[in-house]
């Protein structure tokens, strides 16, 4: 079965971090590029970050740059996605998937999409 499962969501006050997990099961996280995404209510996806499939190249959003780190650990077939300093507008569901790609290119496509998991930014 193919699965693209996050987790890691919450509540957290502004300031605050969370760590996001997305694992994969039933293919090979290392042969694509992932990327993490982000629904805020009433707004359009957003691309947040995007790791390449060996992890040595990733790339961030300004929205976000310098307060969010993509990693992946292909051996465990898992992607994170590390949020510091979180703030309000951080708020809404974070979305993984996966490129039909090794690399990051919206033009390729996605094969697999995760479900979601709700972040939370408020005191």
């Amino acid at each position: 079965q193919l699965q693209f499962v996050e987790s890691g969501g919450g509540l957290v006050q502004p300031g605050g971090s969370l760590r996001l997990s997305c694992a994969a099961s039933g293919f090979t996280l290392g042969s694509y590029a992932v990327g993490w995404f982000r629904q805020a209510p009433g707004k359009e996806r957003e691309g947040l970050s995007c790791s390449e499939n060996s992890g040595t190249s990733t790339g961030y959003a300004d929205s976000v740059k310098g307060r969010f780190t993509i990693s992946r650990d292909n051996a465990k077939n898992t992607v994170y996605l590390e949020m510091n300093n979180l703030k309000p507008e951080d708020t809404g569901v974070y979305y993984c998937a996966a490129y039909k790609s090794m690399w990051c290119s919206t033009h390729a496509g996605y094969a697999y999409w995760g479900q979601g998991t709700q972040v939370t930014v408020s005191s």
